[in-house]
C-alpha cells in the first residue's frame, strides 16, 4: 500500500448572523466536514462597524454598505479557518453564488439562503483574502499551524 501526501491549503469561512440566529451553523459544519474540510479554527464573534469596514473593504464606499454594518453587527458570526485540498475554490463551490436564486442545487446559499442579503455565509474568494481574512480574525494564528499535509493510504 502507497502512502501519500496530499497537499492542502486553508480558507476563511464567515458564518453570518441569519446563519447563526436560524440554528445553521452545525448544518454549515457539518456540509463542509462532509467534503473532507477539517475544521482548524473555529470562534464566535460580535463583530463591530470597524471589523466590517475591514473585512469588506471593496464595499466600504458603495450606498448600501451601512445596511451591511447594519446585519454584519445585528448579531453573532462564526468565524472558521478549514483546511482541505483546494479548500478556496472549494469551499466557494459549496457555498454557492451569492444570489440564491443562481446558486447551483446543493449549495449552501440554495438550500438555506432567503434572499442575497440574508445569504448565511461567507468564504474567502482568493488565498491571500483568506490569509487577510484568518490574520483579522485570528491574530494570534501562526501559517505553520494551519499547514498540514494530508497522509492517505
Amino acid at each position: 500500500m502507497a502512502i501519500y501526501k496530499q497537499a492542502t491549503e486553508t480558507t476563511f469561512v464567515l458564518i453570518k448572523p441569519d446563519g447563526v440566529r436560524r440554528g445553521l451553523v452545525g448544518e454549515v459544519l457539518a456540509r463542509f466536514e462532509r467534503r473532507g474540510f477539517v475544521v482548524r479554527r473555529a470562534s464566535c464573534v460580535q463583530m463591530t462597524s470597524g471589523d466590517v469596514a475591514e473585512h469588506y473593504p471593496h464595499l466600504a464606499a458603495e450606498p448600501f454598505f451601512p445596511e451591511i454594518v447594519g446585519f454584519m453587527t445585528s448579531g453573532p458570526v462564526v468565524a472558521l479557518v478549514l483546511e482541505a485540498p483546494n479548500a478556496v475554490a472549494a469551499a466557494r463551490q459549496i457555498v454557492g453564488a451569492t444570489d440564491p436564486m443562481k446558486a447551483e442545487p446543493g449549495s449552501i446559499r440554495a438550500d438555506l439562503a432567503t434572499s442575497v442579503r440574508f445569504n448565511v455565509v461567507h468564504a474567502a474568494d482568493s488565498e491571500s483574502t483568506a490569509r487577510r481574512e484568518i490574520a483579522h480574525f485570528f491574530p494570534g494564528a501562526r501559517d505553520e499551524e494551519n499547514d498540514v499535509s494530508d497522509e492517505r493510504s
